[in-house]
């Protein structure tokens, strides 16, 4: 009997040959002038091609939404043609692959902005650290957005959008989530606001739906995935409070409106799970409330993985460390194969080595 990760899935008009993701993952890589995706990510992830849907590591939409070392952007001709390499290397494989969009707001530094402040809904600082070319540095208090900032940066999701379609990724996926912008916009404890973008739910929630909407004039929104992390506190200076969760469910529920690709959600630490403010299972919360296809991420095994698409919590399970390790993870999981552990040294540091050195089951066994 087929496991259930490993059964065939069609989102939408995309079919994807099973329902391991590739979850995105920082790796800090392009580490050249400009921000560009260069050939060892094509080898790392054209290795991967077996997962049904990769989705790329983060990638910034500006030079403003930068705010780690060597992460690829997708805003210059340079990088959309890096990209195209990875596109075309991974489809070559068989493989399919959305690209991350991604915008950090108050999680950079002045030493990404040639000396400006980070922007964010409000100026408060997230007291986290930022990985900097001169190493780890103390955030700081970003600059509150101006409203007609605001609609540039939505322009600029748009204009990212339009790159990575170039590029040749077979679809995007918003980034809202992990405290990066779009997430400081949605909690009360980031967003201190009192205009159109502050305040109510709606409001704090408004500028994911202009996002959106931007995007899906360049993108088919058949195309689009969201991630979310509705019980995350603790990092990035993202805390619960009461107003989390609802604002969560009215976003979840308006995504209705849009038949996305899919919604990409993180399961709440082991830590948070007992917190007042939090809910404590993510997937069964709003398998009922989203009607569309729904991936879920959050410290997955193959047999945890195979249970929640079996109790009916989710379409899909979206694994990050198990892939750095097991370029072959859905192979290891159909021949219910020991998996290698990851070396945490190695997941940001630059070169081949923890990176494109993991040896396929087929290669450890010749």
């Amino acid at each position: 009997m087929t496991q259930a990760l490993l059964k065939p899935i069609t989102l939408n008009d995309l079919e994807l040959k099973n329902r391991v993701v590739m979850a995105p993952m920082t790796r800090s890589r392009a580490d050249n002038k400009g921000n560009v995706p260069n050939d060892l990510m094509v080898t790392y992830y054209t290795q991967r091609a077996g997962a049904g849907l990769i989705i790329s590591e983060g990638s910034q939409i500006s030079k403003q939404a930068e705010g780690y070392i060597n992460t690829p952007g997708i805003y210059t001709p340079e990088q959309v043609e890096g990209w195209k390499k990875v596109t075309a290397a991974v489809h070559a494989e068989g493989g399919k692959i959305f690209l991350q969009l991604w915008h950090v707001g108050r999680m950079s530094h002045p030493d990404f902005q040639d000396g400006e402040l980070p922007v964010a809904p409000s100026a408060i600082n997230p007291n986290a650290q930022a990985y900097t070319p001169h190493g780890f540095k103390d955030t700081v208090t970003p600059r509150a957005l101006e409203i007609p900032e605001i609609k540039a940066i939505v322009q600029d999701y748009r204009n990212a959008a339009k790159n990575a379609m170039d590029a040749g990724f077979d679809g995007v996926e918003i980034h809202a989530s992990n405290g990066y912008l779009l997430h400081q916009f949605f909690v009360s404890t980031a967003n201190t606001r009192t205009d159109a973008y502050g305040g109510s739910k709606e409001n704090r929630a408004r500028i994911l739906f202009e996002v959106l909407d931007a995007v899906k004039e360049v993108v088919p929104v058949e195309r689009i995935g969201v991630r979310l992390n509705p019980s995350l506190h603790g990092g990035f200076g993202i805390t619960l409070n009461g107003d989390t969760i609802p604002t969560y469910d009215y976003i979840i529920e308006k995504l209705n409106d849009y038949k996305l690709s899919y919604l990409h959600l993180t399961e709440a630490a082991p830590s948070v799970k007992n917190m007042p403010d939090a809910e404590p299972n993510i997937a069964k919360r709003y398998r009922p409330l989203y009607k569309g296809n729904l991936v879920i991420n959050g410290g997955f095994k193959q047999e945890t993985g195979n249970q929640v698409i079996e109790e009916g919590d989710a379409d899909m399970v979206a694994f990050g460390v198990p892939f750095i390790a097991n370029p072959d993870l859905p192979e290891r999981f159909a021949q219910s194969a020991d998996l290698q552990q990851a070396d945490q040294n190695t997941f940001y540091a630059p070169g081949a080595k923890g990176y494109i050195d993991y040896p396929t089951l087929a290669e450890a066994e010749a």
